[in-house]
């Protein structure tokens, strides 16, 4: 346990509007009449399906199977019968084939669903095939597939994993409240993924702004050797995967590196829950917990939602909009993505759902830049948001290259700040966009 409160520089204190669900408790969702399951819900090669229009299937059933390493299965989160399989749209914004599936309500589970046994009898490979075939991703919405993570390049000695408790992002409080209610299991998924990696230290990562769940987890670590829980300042972005290295272990990674080039690999407390679940349990990642929150949903929540159950089902169940709303957003407000319907399904890397009222939403007047260096300021990486997004407004990614546009995070520090509203992060994320398409093209 260490009382010393930890930060990283740069980043900026938005209004977090946390108090709207953090002292909610994880409420379960009944399962909906039907689910749409998208078959790529992850970083990676999307799935194959198994199954064809009209199988029955069960509860936790693979339903889709990965075809390369950055992949994982998708499964079943109901027992019912297969309607269609067609592309569906997907919280990215596009079109992903989906298995939609009529709800028995019975829930009969896979044969499969049972108990993998004691973490002490199983090997570093039996827990990654087992996190592996439960389909578990990273679950605070990168969405990378936890088996690769597990599996750094020989070359890479990893000496540190880092399980991020910090949920820095505004309103979202599903981390929060599973730290809270299931410390033991995060513990032990903890455990999990340090045999998995043969690594001694684990750091489980929390903000001072939710002290409930700094002593649920404290309590459950105590006595667990080689685990311990660390103080984080409530800044944002405090739970970016780099900067939660540099704050715990003092190390940079580098521009174009990966966690495991400086000894660490970070996961999030969903994932430790879920992998917990999975050799506990049997269960493969069929739901997750999804906070729905903001001032235009009449009754907000911290739900267990089944995977697959659309947008509209979930604000049903929440009373519907409080007053007319004006933004829809999967996701937090700061790194979220905003969408344009209520038709769309909870993918494993959905923690939220955000709706904002109108009187929130007006879009500010745009103003030219300054060169006030606000951005730079504040910027988590140590980049200089200005100029990035000047040459990719103006179609130069060379220079934005040059300025290291890729190590952008897309936080959305620099635009929060900016006192004249410009669009910093869209453009930086189209200079990303164009300047990996031209590596592509070249390569």
């Amino acid at each position: 346990m260490s009382l010393q409160i930890l930060t990283f520089k740069g980043g900026v204190h938005p209004k977090y509007n946390k108090e709207l669900t953090s002292g909610l408790p994880i409420e379960v969702m009944p399962a909906p009449e039907e689910v749409a399951i998208p078959l790529l819900q992850h970083t990676g090669a999307p799935c194959e399906p198994l199954v064809a229009v009209g199988d029955e299937v069960k509860l936790g059933q693979k339903i889709g199977e990965a075809k390369g390493f950055v992949s994982v299965p998708v499964h079943s989160s109901v027992s019912g019968k297969v309607r269609v399989i067609e592309p569906r749209l997907h919280p990215s914004g596009s079109f992903v084939n989906t298995v939609v599936i009529e709800n028995d309500k019975l829930d009969t589970p896979d044969e499969n669903i049972k108990s993998r046994g004691s973490l002490d009898d199983l090997t570093s490979d039996d827990i990654k095939n087992i996190i592996k075939e439960a389909g578990i991703v990273g679950m605070g919405g990168a969405a990378f597939p936890t088996h690769v993570k597990l599996s750094p390049p020989t070359d890479k000695r990893v000496d540190t994993v880092i399980i991020n408790g910090a949920e820095c992002e505004p309103y979202l409080t599903c981390d929060h409240r599973l730290m809270v209610e299931y410390p033991s299991e995060i513990v032990y998924g903890l455990k999990a993924i340090l045999k998995a990696l043969n690594v001694d230290r684990g750091v489980i990562a929390i903000e001072v702004n939710k002290p409930d769940a700094i002593e649920a987890v404290e309590k459950a670590a105590a006595g667990v050797k080689g685990v311990e829980v660390v103080r984080l300042a409530a800044k944002y972005p405090q739970g970016g995967e780099k900067q939660l290295i540099k704050t715990v272990t003092g190390r940079e990674v580098p521009s174009g590196g990966l966690p495991a080039d400086v000894g660490a690999v970070v996961n999030n407390v969903g994932t430790a829950y879920a992998i917990a679940r999975a050799i506990k349990e049997g269960m493969p990642l069929v739901e997750r917990v999804v906070t729905i929150t903001g001032r235009a949903v009449k009754n907000p929540k911290n739900l267990s939602v089944r995977i697959g159950t659309m947008l509209r089902d979930i604000l049903d169940y929440c009373g519907g909009f409080n007053g007319d709303p004006g933004k829809l957003i999967t996701g937090g407000p700061m790194m979220g993505v905003t969408q344009y319907t209520l038709e769309i399904p909870v993918i494993k890397g959905t923690s939220g759902v955000l709706v904002l009222p109108e009187d929130m939403t007006r879009p500010e007047k745009v103003r030219a830049c300054t060169k006030c260096a606000k951005c730079v300021e504040v910027c988590p990486m140590n980049l200089m948001p200005l100029f990035i997004s000047m040459y990719a407004l103006n179609d130069d990614f060379a220079d934005a290259d040059k300025y290291h546009a890729l190590d952008c995070i897309e936080c959305g520090c620099c635009s929060y700040i900016c006192p004249c509203k410009r669009p910093l992060v869209e453009s930086i994320r189209q200079a990303k966009n164009e300047i990996l398409s031209n590596r592509r093209k070249q390569a």
